[in-house]
């Protein structure tokens, strides 16, 4: 501490008694400011924060978001007029909604644009922050002040920002979804429409395996969802490259989260994929996860007292 008083007073030139007291506020002040930067940089913006951060915006990179439509139901009246209860999506004009489907893919995109802009800006942010603290000296520290507040301030907004962007939001609806034709005299509701997700389904590499000619594939959903939705399990063949060999594949539609596939050759890599089925409010999906896996041959099987043939 001596020697950081003797700096200030060797280069202010103050009176002995004076610059002792203007140094020692002054050193207070250093240490009171660099505190509270530091407590920002080991809180809000610590490496384990930034990094559950990123970890939440690449899982929403690889989920699916679809649109919510609320009411999901209404009653209307038919062609006799008598009243009964109909799924909202048999009302909406087909073209207004394929037009909030585009509205919905272009929101979802800028959005996940911004949070990966955002994490960048706030990890050069702690980087900066983390340089005037380390590498300043009181003198340069107090008198860059005011950009450090001001970088401050960017950053908690930015913060802001991303933690209301990871959950999608409500679209605007500029046009009416249903028409006044439609209802025969019920009233027009109030549709209204927003982004929702689903967590992407990925493989579970302990307990997916094959053998001989089958294959046992499982797989999961970050949130391990109760209700399952129907999937797509993909298989298809590797061939190398091979000129002489035509590789093939195959879907299969499953509401599981395993499935055994038979029918594979012995000794033969398959690249299999999951992924969720397409539905009529999927707005966005670019992810899928997949699985390289090897048959085994006639030789290694037979030689395998523990392997088993598949139930059913």
């Amino acid at each position: 501490m001596a020697m950081i008083l003797n700096e200030f007073e060797t280069s202010v030139g103050r009176t002995a008694h004076g610059g002792e007291q203007q140094d020692n506020a002054s050193w207070e002040r250093y240490l009171e400011r660099r505190s509270f930067v530091l407590q920002f940089l080991r809180s809000d913006l610590s490496l384990q924060r930034l990094q559950h951060h990123r970890s939440k915006v690449e899982l929403l990179k690889k989920s699916y978001f679809y649109l919510e439509i609320e009411p999901k139901y209404m009653n209307v009246r038919d062609q006799n007029y008598v009243m009964h209860r109909a799924d909202i999506l048999q009302l909406i004009d087909p073209y207004q909604f394929q037009r909030m489907k585009k509205v919905g893919k272009n929101q979802t995109e800028i959005q996940l644009s911004l949070l990966t802009e955002l994490l960048e800006q706030l990890e050069r942010g702690r980087e900066e922050l983390s340089s005037y603290v380390e590498t300043c000296d009181v003198v340069t520290f107090l008198s860059c002040w005011h950009l450090v507040t001001q970088k401050l301030s960017q950053l908690s907004k930015f913060l802001e920002t991303l933690l209301s962007l990871q959950v999608p939001g409500k679209l605007y609806v500029k046009h009416r979804l249903v028409s006044h034709a439609d209802l025969r005299g019920t009233r027009l509701p109030s549709v209204r429409l927003s982004l929702c997700t689903k967590m992407p389904l990925i493989f579970d590499r302990k307990e997916s395996f094959a053998h001989k000619n089958w294959a046992k594939l499982k797989w999961f959903s970050e949130n391990q969802e109760s209700h399952l939705d129907q999937c797509e399990l993909c298989f298809t063949l590797l061939t190398n490259g091979s000129q002489t060999e035509v590789g093939y594949g195959r879907v299969q539609e499953v509401t599981s989260n395993i499935c055994i596939v038979q029918g594979l050759q012995p000794g033969r890599s398959y690249e299999f994929t999951i992924r969720r089925s397409d539905t009529h409010t999927l707005v966005f999906k670019k992810w899928h996860d997949s699985i390289i896996l090897k048959t085994k041959t006639n030789a290694v099987e037979d030689m395998d007292g523990s392997a088993c043939a598949p139930d059913g």
